[in-house]
This record gives C-alpha cells, sequence and structure tokens, in this order.
C-alpha cells in the first residue's frame, strides 16, 4: 500500500475503513451483556490516518449486528488507496479467546490496598512468589496479577500514559464500560506469566497482529452501558 508522508496532507476524499476485530458472541460470551440486544457479532473497524483529535489514532466505527442477517459478503472488501503508517494495517489472525482474571491497576486500589501490596510479609505468606520481589512487592501485583496485558474484552483498564480519568457517555453522561484494547504487545519480558502456555512452548511473537498505537501503547474503547448504540470514547494509555 502507498504510504503517506507525516508532512504531506491527507487524502481528499472518503478513504476505505480497516477492518481490526470480528469477534462473536458464542466464543466471547461477554459482548452479550455489553452490546445492544440481538447482537451476537461486533465488527471494528478503523480509519488508517492519525486523527489528531484523537490523540493521533486510528478513529474506529463499531458495527454491532446479528450473525444471522449477514448473508451478503463481501468477497475483496475494499482498500484504503493510502495509509498513514504501515503499523495501521493488522496481520490477519486467527483468535482463541481465552477467559482469564485480572485486577486493578494499583493506580485505582485504596491507599490502604497499595499499602498491602508493599508489604513484603503479606506476600511471603502466599505460595509462588520468590525472594527476587522482596526490594519491591507490589511489583509482583502489577506484572502478574494486575491488569493483563494485551488485545480483550471488557476487563479492567491499564493506566500510565496518564493517571485514571471518568469516561462519560457523551450523549447521557453514564459512566462507560471498557469494550475492547487495541494493543500494540501481548505481553513483554514483564509480564510472561501471561503468555498462553502454546505460545510459551512456540516461541511466538508478542506482535502477531503488527498494529503500534503510538509509541507501544494501547488503544482502549469505552462503551455505554445504557445505550451502547451511543458514541464510544477512545483513550490511549
Amino acid at each position: 500500500m502507498e504510504r503517506i508522508d507525516f508532512y504531506e496532507e491527507p487524502p481528499e476524499g472518503p478513504v476505505a475503513m480497516l477492518p481490526v476485530a470480528q469477534l462473536y458472541a458464542r466464543d466471547v460470551p461477554l459482548l452479550r451483556t455489553l452490546g445492544p440486544s440481538g447482537a451476537d457479532l461486533l465488527q471494528v473497524l478503523w480509519c488508517p490516518l492519525d486523527h489528531p483529535e484523537e490523540f493521533y489514532m486510528p478513529r474506529t466505527a463499531l458495527s454491532w449486528r446479528s450473525a444471522a442477517d449477514v448473508t451478503d459478503i463481501l468477497t475483496s472488501p475494499p482498500i484504503p488507496h493510502s495509509v498513514e503508517f504501515e503499523e495501521y494495517v493488522p496481520v490477519p489472525c486467527v483468535l482463541a479467546p481465552e477467559e482469564v482474571t485480572e485486577y486493578p491497576n494499583s493506580s485505582e486500589l485504596s491507599k490502604e490496598l497499595q499499602e498491602q501490596l508493599g508489604d513484603w510479609s503479606r506476600w511471603q505468606a502466599a505460595d509462588g512468589v520468590d525472594s527476587s520481589y522482596a526490594a519491591y512487592p507490589d511489583s509482583f501485583y502489577w506484572s502478574h496479577l494486575s491488569v493483563a496485558p494485551g488485545w480483550k474484552v471488557g476487563g479492567w483498564p491499564q493506566w500510565g500514559y496518564t493517571d485514571p480519568v471518568p469516561r462519560a457517555c457523551p450523549a447521557c453522561g453514564t459512566g462507560m464500560d471498557p469494550l475492547l484494547t487495541i494493543a500494540t504487545f501481548e505481553w513483554d519480558s514483564g509480564y510472561r506469566s501471561w503468555i498462553p502456555y502454546e505460545d510459551q512452548a512456540a516461541g511466538s511473537s508478542s506482535q502477531p497482529t503488527a498494529v503500534q498505537i503510538g509509541s507501544g501503547y494501547k488503544q482502549q474503547l469505552y462503551i455505554c452501558p445504557a445505550a451502547p448504540e451511543h458514541p464510544h470514547i477512545e483513550l490511549m494509555q
């Protein structure tokens, strides 16, 4: 695909959006509680250009559908005539969804709980925590128990690029729920316990989609629980 030089003007006219994810409720049951009634298929697309108003991320579009109604399938989806970066063109991947348990980012915990995470004596009483964490006990929580890295539906949001911020629906003011995290990396050296066993054995890439958000961040999509059809919001973390 043709690339747009950073200093050139954006192309005139419409730009075809790229498919980012296609998720079925049969594989990801949480979608049934997040999406509108009757929808069992979520399709996520994005514009392959940077959008300053979205903190220089691709702008996303959500399409909630009934899988049974999708009968007219395009064999050759439209291809954008230009993209901002190669990293905005996902490499096709087959998903193998897995449900995991995670806990909030420590910045969302009370001061009392944060102090408990830094108490090495508490961790010593737990199984599976070796002495290498004695100097920084809370790093065990951060690396192995807190927010799961990688692409995911729902779950707890990761913070770091900014502190936790309110996420209110732009249409009605309701607090919004995490829908989808689009991550640059599935894991790194500090998160190896999150790597699926089959990927550990195969030495798989930590960036199978080849997507990159910013300098290696995550793009988080949030939707309104009161009305999923309301406009969603996007955050970079």
